[in-house]
């Protein structure tokens, strides 16, 4: 096993697998529910654009931690600055590996990837008829022309 986790996979990697499993139920769920609902699907593509994936979970409440440790050393007791050491040690963790203590709360919680909020959204998309145009864009350059402005387009 390599140290160093690729980036796209580090969390799902480290994941239990009923966990992944659960969450890609759900987000199949909700693409099914959408393509029988196809009118709130630009509601539920806001929704996603406002959801918290685990990595910016994980650094809002590291930056949290430790702010409260370092407040904590300074007015109450410097043995406080264990706590903003350690953060930044599961922080690195996580950097390197993809896990670190928080990761599987985070995940039994819902907490989705960037990824996978990202497959959702292009799946929605692709219901809601974004790259219908690709096929007959032309040649192979103004496809893929097309293609990229359909990514730019539907990136967060």
């Amino acid at each position: 096993m390599n140290f160093v986790a690729p980036t796209a996979t580090r969390v799902t990697e480290h994941t239990a697998a009923h966990v992944n499993r659960q969450i890609e139920r759900r987000i199949e769920a909700s693409v099914a529910y959408f393509a029988e609902h196809r009118d709130q699907i630009e509601r539920r593509l806001e929704e996603l654009d406002q959801e918290w994936d685990i990595e910016r979970m994980l650094e809002a409440n590291a930056a949290s931690f430790s702010l409260l440790g370092l407040t904590l050393a300074l007015t109450v007791d410097r043995r406080w600055l264990a706590l903003p050491i350690g953060v930044a040690a599961f922080l690195l963790q996580h950097a390197v590996q993809g896990w670190c203590p928080p990761v599987p709360v985070f995940r039994r919680f819902g907490l989705r990837t960037a990824g996978e909020i990202a497959r959702e959204r292009y799946a929605l998309k692709a219901l809601r008829g974004d790259f219908e145009d690709l096929s007959s864009a032309g040649n192979a350059l103004a496809q893929a022309r097309y293609a990229l402005a359909a990514a730019r387009a539907g990136a967060p």
